[in-house]
């Protein structure tokens, strides 16, 4: 039977997803994005996405979550910390987000698992669940959701845990209890913006994601273009300097996700292994892992790329 108050069945909803293993949980009230509507409308029309035209899509739905899921009401956001207990021992670099299984499968079960027991404690509702697989602004719900601000580096930050760690969403069609946002810590600090060599962050809060290195590492699917050569500081997958540099990261602790620590078989290759890795090797290493995205020859390509920065171990 489905609780009268909303403040209740907010804080069940918030004990289930910490029993599941979520680090953090944030309810905002659905509505439009009025604030977000003119800054996203300028940061595509500035081609600031690059090639990634799918950006351009459902306009509309980024802005309003009442557009994907038919009278909702909140925003549930969550956060998965997936810091790891070690750094690779290689030159060549890849994302730390990387490091484990990918994080779409483990969330989307975790989720899964959430909405079915809600509805078996609380009665039936209207309900979807996102994990970065549809037009949903997760940063700024977390960020409406109380779970911190964002950055400079235009990634979300908690003043407990840092940055490193993956947004995840049920839009719901449940009136809930309203976390409020935060006010934002950066103070003066611009150590993000300072660090990135590709000067992707174009002024505080703004990112040329056309410029970005997980963009041209991942997203941008034909060769990258001859101004990063020497710029990409060996990273092939993905980049966290802009997080690795942040000052409240020293907050992050390793995560106690099994499907996120990191595979023996990634953690055994070498400099070596990286630059003359064959379809065979990066098939068993990257089973189930989110850089099989950039597929073999993708990875080829940004190794090439970086390779006379990489040396030997």
């Amino acid at each position: 039977m489905l609780h009268s108050f909303p403040s209740t069945t907010s804080k069940l909803i918030k004990e289930k997803a910490r029993k599941l293993g979520f680090d953090f949980c944030g309810i905002a009230k659905a509505d439009f994005l009025k604030e977000e509507a003119p800054r996203l409308e300028t940061w595509l029309k500035k081609s600031m996405h690059g090639k990634m035209s799918w950006m351009e899509n459902h306009f509309d739905k980024r802005l309003d979550p009442r557009l994907l899921v038919d009278d909702a009401k909140s925003v549930i956001t969550m956060l998965l910390n997936y810091y790891p207990e070690n750094e690779l021992n290689t030159e060549i670099k890849i994302s730390k987000y990387a490091y484990g299984k990918d994080y779409h499968d483990v969330i989307k079960t975790k989720l899964k698992t959430l909405l079915a027991e809600l509805k078996l404690e609380i009665g039936d509702f209207n309900g979807r669940a996102f994990v970065d697989s549809a037009p949903v602004m997760d940063k700024v719900w977390a960020k409406k959701g109380g779970l911190g601000w964002i950055g400079k580096n235009s990634n979300l930050l908690n003043r407990e845990m840092g940055s490193f760690f993956f947004i995840a969403e049920l839009i719901v069609d449940l009136e809930l209890e309203y976390d409020g946002p935060l006010e934002d810590y950066c103070g003066t600090c611009t150590r993000c913006i300072e660090a990135c060599p590709t000067d992707a962050i174009t002024e505080p809060y703004v990112v040329d994601g056309s410029k970005c290195i997980s963009y041209l590492t991942i997203e941008l699917k034909e060769n990258i273009p001859l101004e990063f050569k020497g710029k990409m500081e060996n990273w092939v997958f993905g980049c966290d300097i802009c997080q690795d540099v942040c000052p409240w990261n020293r907050f992050s602790k390793p995560n106690n996700i099994e499907e996120f620590k990191t595979s023996s078989d990634l953690q055994d290759l070498t400099n070596k292994d990286w630059t003359e890795i064959t379809e065979e090797v990066f098939n068993k290493v990257f089973k189930g892992s989110a850089v099989k995205r950039t597929k073999h020859l993708g990875l080829q390509r940004n190794i090439r790329f970086i390779k006379p920065q990489a040396g030997s171990r």
